[in-house]
């Protein structure tokens, strides 16, 4: 989308319309400081007409404008200085393919030109009036590079914060606990390098490999656009964080009911084995000897030793809850039936409703 600024040159204003990242300023509000000399559509036509006017645009289109009708501008070239040689600007443009030069209609209409060719048009007016043209249209850039500098800090400063809010977030609030810290670390990394491929197609490890000399990172480097999407993005995928909580309820239901486990393949005896040996583990761990468990219980030495090395599996449930209250693992016994978790249909029902309340 264009954008429309106008400077102050002399008394005059001119507009500045920036359109592609290239500056067009309107020669027709230039031309209106020689008002009350002639009008100034007459004073744009009487500057085209001229040989130098006509080689200095034929040069500038040659360097920008690969569909520049060269045989066209020849043919004016070869009349411009003659009496009766007239040239519009529409005539220039329309039988030439000139891109330097264009006409706008309506009623903020005009000619206008690309800065280059503005600032030669100036010398039609006067010489100081080219200076002061300069002058103004310089402290506009400057102005705007300030501008986007402030505009730039402010967007990578909400970057930063929106991605640390929704990370944090999701630590505290999604992550299960079975998630080691480096795990953490790792899931943190992989989703910002997903951002950073989004955006710039490079990782953060492959932009530091191949810019070893600058500090920071790639997003440091970003221009105020990409970090303007960046922090639309990472506030979006805050919004993501309720479905991916209610994916990790059904992924940990699923987990606690076994249904991604291979145990139902095994038998009976070869599950009570397991646990013998895992028994085993445990009175290890907590520092007690058969024997000390054996008084602690009321089990025999012999019955112990045969659960551990499996070669029993007739067990009793009762005494399978004296020998973890021997070793002070009682609690241990909730994992065998844990309580279940609020199902993924009721999550999800409950997490519509809220939506629409």
């Amino acid at each position: 989308m264009a954008k429309k600024e106008t400077i102050n040159v002399q008394g005059t204003a001119v507009t500045v319309i920036t359109s592609k990242e290239n500056d067009y300023i309107s020669l027709t509000d230039m031309a209106n400081a020689k008002a009350g000399q002639t009008r100034a559509a007459d004073i744009i036509k009487n500057w085209i007409r001229t040989r130098t006017t006509l080689e200095f645009l034929g040069t500038w289109e040659q360097l920008y404008n690969p569909d520049f009708n060269v045989v066209e501008f020849d043919h004016f070239r070869m009349q411009a200085g003659l009496p009766s040689f007239v040239l519009s600007t529409s005539e220039w443009i329309t039988k030439t393919n000139a891109i330097g030069i264009y006409v706008k209609q309506g009623k903020y209409g005009g000619t206008y030109a690309h800065k280059d060719i503005a600032f030669e048009f100036g010398s039609a007016i006067s010489a100081v009036f080219r200076l002061f043209l300069i002058k103004e249209f310089q402290r506009l850039k400057e102005d705007e590079l300030r501008q986007k500098s402030l505009e730039w800090n402010l967007q990578r400063t909400l970057s930063k914060i929106n991605y640390r809010i929704h990370t944090d977030a999701i630590k505290e609030h999604i992550i299960p606990n079975i998630v080691t810290k480096e795990q953490i670390a790792y899931k943190y990394a992989e989703e910002a390098d997903l951002l950073n491929v989004a955006l710039f197609g490079m990782m953060a490890k492959q932009w530091r490999d191949a810019n070893p000399d600058l500090k920071g990172n790639v997003r440091d480097y970003a221009t105020l656009e990409q970090l303007v999407v960046l922090s639309n993005m990472i506030i979006d995928i805050s919004t993501l964080c309720k479905y991916i909580l209610i994916l990790l309820q059904i992924y940990l239901y699923l987990q606690k009911n076994n249904m991604y486990s291979e145990i139902y393949e095994k038998s009976g005896s070869h599950i009570i084995r397991n646990i013998g040996k895992r028994y085993s583990d445990y009175r290890k761990r907590m520092g007690y000897t058969q024997k000390d468990v054996a008084v602690q219980s009321g089990i025999s030495v012999f019955t112990i030793s045969s659960f551990e090395n499996g070669s029993s599996t007739g067990i009793t449930l009762a005494s399978f809850i004296k020998l973890l209250r021997a070793i002070d693992c009682l609690e241990e016994i909730g994992n065998l039936l844990p309580e279940l978790p609020e199902s993924p249909r009721m999550l999800f029902e409950k997490q519509s409703k809220n939506k629409r309340i």
